[in-house]
């Protein structure tokens, strides 16, 4: 058996209670029947970045994974009759007072065990291995040299690239372990017990730019835990739609939607399964992209789907006059979402949210080694409150984004929907850096739309996993029409990814690029300069605030 483990979205406590009661969709089911999978693999999370796409990768392989905190109980994770444990990276140290440690169960369980990073380091401490400092860190590519044949490393090249980052390292193997593999400035990069299932790795197979990064796992979890294939989307479809029923009964259900990848999938399968007990609900906060409001509910009918539309521009525009700090309008903006929102929800109805797995995580650290990175306003007091009351239904929760766009497919929403990029929850509000006004948001809009237009004309929107652009709190000198300008800059940000945790920029071609600042300076009053954004994600994220 194969164990994964990461944070969740509320406390440890109340994650557990919701899953086994709160939320319609938080059942684990496998790929043949409702009830819990007979075989999966289990993550342990120790804090890494990267957690979220050990799960994602042996998912992509038909496998079901499941992240859990270390603290998670033992009974807890074996009741699932996981095939392996998978221990994850992290920023720890193995010698820090208050590091997470290797709960006792993993070892005693006699199942698979692969250690990933500071994953390995536990087990090599465990084992009265030696871990120290490393002279030299090693963050980014490294060429990893195998010096023995093994299983773990079957059908990979001897001379290969693998992801680091670490500043610790196993300096001194524990006994019964045999080494693997190393780098220039890795003595130990992977390491294997003589004679049971337990395995170290100090590099990150995860991660898409280690090479082969797909074998690694697939040795780990066919090879190794001997897994089966058990993790289809026609099966989850079949099971949601099973379960929604029987949660929901005759009560009303109520969707917020926007017209994204998670909210039309969360639609049509609430719709599928429930009928004109769903009522879908469109809030046009002012902050949303040009025509978009209408487009969406266009949009929802060709699905055969009403969607009610509440306009409440000048409700969430005037307490962000002024502010200009990205953290409060993202307060602002859920709060009166919040206010608008719920008087919309009936004492007896049932909410509906679009969480998806990434959500669930985020919003919620381990204890100790991650931090919150956003809180999410699916997780705020009220709706918490209506977990508690076990009146929310999240079908998608234990999804990533890509496996939501295979649901939609299924269910027959077109691709062009599908397809669409990711846009935040608070819109424009984090796209317009500094003070939001009615002027600077149509600025944005028009810009925004020519973009896009040029993409599609050119056949890149497609290419790129999200393209979007910043209005930035910047005036530049210009000459325009023989007269000076004095005028708003705008940065074009364009990005490709697999998953939206790692990303580099687009490789525009330069007759289109130069297209869409032609004509953003030409026709858009107020922009006189347009720049394009090279960072990739490490070190910047993708959008701006």
């Amino acid at each position: 058996m194969v164990l994964v483990g990461v944070g969740g979205c509320e406390s440890v406590e109340r994650m557990e209670k919701n899953r086994s009661a709160g939320g319609v969709g938080a059942r684990r089911f496998s790929a043949h029947s409702s009830e819990a999978p007979s075989l999966m693999i289990a993550i342990l999370d120790y804090g890494s970045q990267y957690t979220q796409l050990i799960a994602r990768k042996i998912r992509s392989l038909g496998v079901f994974a499941e992240i859990f905190p270390p603290e998670t109980l033992s009974a807890k994770i074996t009741s699932l009759r996981p095939q392996g444990v998978i221990l994850s990276g992290g920023p720890a140290s193995v010698y820090g007072k208050k590091s997470p440690r290797l709960p006792g169960w993993v070892l005693e369980s006699n199942v698979p065990v692969l250690g990933i990073c500071y994953g390995m380091q536990l087990i090599a401490q465990e084992f009265g291995g030696k871990v120290a400092k490393s002279s030299k860190r090693e963050y980014g590519l490294a060429h990893l040299r195998l010096r023995l044949q093994h299983p773990m490393v079957e059908g990979l090249r001897a001379d290969t690239r693998v992801w680091m980052s670490h500043g610790d390292k196993v300096e001194e193997l524990p006994k019964d372990f045999r080494r693997i593999a190393d780098s220039a400035n890795c003595p130990v990069a992977i390491m294997a017990h003589k004679k049971r299932p337990i395995f170290g790795m100090q590099f990150h197979p995860e991660v898409f730019h280690t090479e082969e990064s797909e074998i690694w796992l697939k040795n780990f979890v066919f090879g190794v835990c001997q897994a089966r294939r058990n993790w289809r989307m026609k099966d989850f479809i079949e099971s949601s739609l099973e379960s929604i029923r029987e949660e929901v009964g005759d009560r009303r259900v109520i969707c917020g939607v926007s017209g994204g990848v998670d909210s039309t999938v969360l639609a049509v399968l609430l719709n599928q399964a429930l009928g004109d007990q769903v009522t879908p609900v469109l809030i046009d906060n002012g902050l949303l992209r040009k025509n978009e409001a209408p487009q969406v509910v266009e949009m929802f009918a060709g699905l055969g789907i009403k969607v009610k539309l509440i306009k409440a521009t000048k409700r969430f525009l005037d307490p962000l006059k002024g502010v200009t700090d990205p953290e409060e309008k993202r307060r602002i903006i859920g709060r009166t979402f919040i206010e608008v929102f719920y008087p919309h929800i009936k004492k007896t109805d049932m909410l509906a949210q679009g969480t998806l797995y990434p959500d669930v995580i985020e919003s919620v650290s381990t204890k100790g080694p991650s931090a919150t990175i956003k809180t999410h306003h699916n997780r705020v007091k009220e709706v918490l409150d209506l977990i508690d009351e076990g009146r929310v239904v999240e079908p998608l929760r234990e999804l990533f984004k890509d496996e939501v766009r295979e649901v939609g497919k299924i269910l027959g929403i077109p691709k062009d929907v599908l397809g669409r990029h990711p846009f935040p929850g608070p819109g424009l509000a984090v796209r317009i850096l500094g003070e939001i006004s009615p002027k600077r948001l149509e600025i944005l809009r028009q810009a925004d739309e020519i973009m896009v237009e040029e993409l599609h004309r050119h056949g890149q929107y497609d290419k790129i996993w999200q393209a979007f652009v910043v209005l930035l709190p910047v005036r530049s000198v210009g000459v325009m029409g023989d007269s000076r300008s004095y005028e708003n800059v705008a940065a074009v940000r364009c990005v490709t990814s697999t998953d939206g945790m790692t990303a580099d920029w687009y490789h525009m071609p330069p007759e289109v690029l130069g297209l869409i600042s032609n004509r953003i300076i030409n026709e858009v009053n107020g922009i006189n300069r347009v720049t394009y954004d090279i960072s990739s994600k490490p070190p910047a994220t993708i959008e701006w605030e």
